[in-house]
């Protein structure tokens, strides 16, 4: 299970955010119906090259219940608060009873992990900086 996913769309590329309903129905079919899902529009350091509007992608969050916002993995803008206002929405909804703790099929494993050093997850000087080793 999983208590929060991203769902990541190309705003110069027309056909990723046209994607998205099949895309969003995949994983609400497949996930806990109290998944927190951020919507991003990816790239926007390339405004000039926008295919998608701020408006459009900003709509179709408000009309499916996501959290919306756009960033650049490109430039870092946003990254970290994507995942920042994720985690505090699944934290509120904890903390409002919606998820149990106790029962990790909810995909939230109660802890402390340091980062970069909860296994996998964080990059190395040894990988020289890159996102994909």
């Amino acid at each position: 299970g999983a208590a929060g996913a991203l769902l990541v769309y190309d705003i110069t590329r027309r056909e990723t955010f046209n994607h998205l309903a099949s895309w969003l129905e995949d994983a609400r079919q497949h996930a806990n119906a109290n998944m927190t899902i951020m919507l991003v529009g990816n790239k926007c350091d390339l405004s000039h090259r926008r295919a998608v509007s701020f408006e459009e992608g900003e709509q179709f969050a408000k009309e499916n219940g996501l959290i919306f916002m756009e960033a650049s993995a490109k430039t870092a803008q946003n990254v970290e608060e994507g995942f920042v206002k994720t985690a505090g929405a699944i934290y509120k909804k904890i903390q409002d009873g919606v998820f149990d703790v106790s029962n990790e099929s909810y995909g939230i494993k109660v802890g402390y992990a340091v980062p970069g050093q909860a296994g996998g997850g964080g990059a190395s000087s040894s990988q020289g900086g890159s996102c994909c080793g």
